[in-house]
């Protein structure tokens, strides 16, 4: 039986990648150009191609036109990398198997981690964030769709909140994957006003600076969640 071709693009690109992450490749140097990168790796151009495409999606290279055009080393933002974040994370979701109940535990135990630094350093941009959605969430003509990404941007704002890009980084995951999956199986059940004057409490909390008060209306939010799905999943055992 014939071992399977390496995929030689992927090496490449893995070996670049190290050489940025250690440092050996700075911020805004140019990398050599695919004829030296060709014959540094003994490839063929269209696999030195194929393997800068791999970097660029990953926002790690960027490339310039031109006579001073190239390959560069990118400055690396929190922000570049949110969506790749939440891809693999919804990825993982979908594919593994993992409960809702691990799932749920997950995310609330990261959000409500950021509740204490989101009632000490919110703005009151985040709050008129948390404060429209609030109010788009109550119009009865909003769609499931329309409910979901609000809830999403709702519990963006509150971990945004803690202006810790750290934070909002990791919490991409558990809250732009983890939440509309988990509002895919309970929207059915779900009462859009106890989510609602949930929500509004959650920002009256943060607005008066009352972590423990915040704390409690997530913490309920949460239990809520655990029982619309524990709900779901009887009535679909029952079926």
């Amino acid at each position: 039986m014939k071992k399977p071709r390496p995929d030689l693009s992927a090496q490449i690109a893995a070996s670049i990648r190290d050489a940025i992450v250690e440092g050996r490749l700075i911020v805004d140097e140019r990398l050599p150009s695919e004829a030296e990168l060709s014959e540094q790796f003994d490839v063929s151009r269209p696999t030195v191609r194929e393997a800068l495409k791999r970097l660029g999606a990953q926002s790690l290279i960027r490339t310039q036109r031109g006579a001073t055009g190239g390959a560069f080393v990118n400055h690396l933002r929190y922000e570049d990398a949110y969506a790749q974040h939440v891809t693999t994370s919804t990825l993982l979701l979908s594919m593994n198997d993992v409960s809702f109940d691990t799932a749920a535990e997950a995310r609330f135990a990261l959000e409500a981690a950021c509740v204490p630094l989101a009632c000490a350093r919110r703005t009151p941009d985040h709050l008129a964030t948390m404060r429209a959605e609030c109010h788009r969430q109550a119009q009865p003509g909003l769609s499931d769709e329309g409910f979901c990404a609000s809830d999403v941007a709702f519990h963006r704002a509150l971990v945004d909140g803690a202006a810790n890009p750290v934070l909002s980084y990791q919490l991409a995951g558990a809250v732009e994957a983890m939440q509309p999956l988990m509002n895919m199986i309970t929207f059915s059940a779900r009462s859009r006003g106890v989510i609602v004057g949930l929500h509004g409490r959650i920002a009256d909390a943060l607005e008066a600076r009352d972590a423990v008060a915040a704390d409690v209306a997530l913490s309920e939010l949460a239990a809520y969640t655990r029982e619309l799905a524990q709900s779901v999943f009887a009535e679909r055992a029952r079926r």
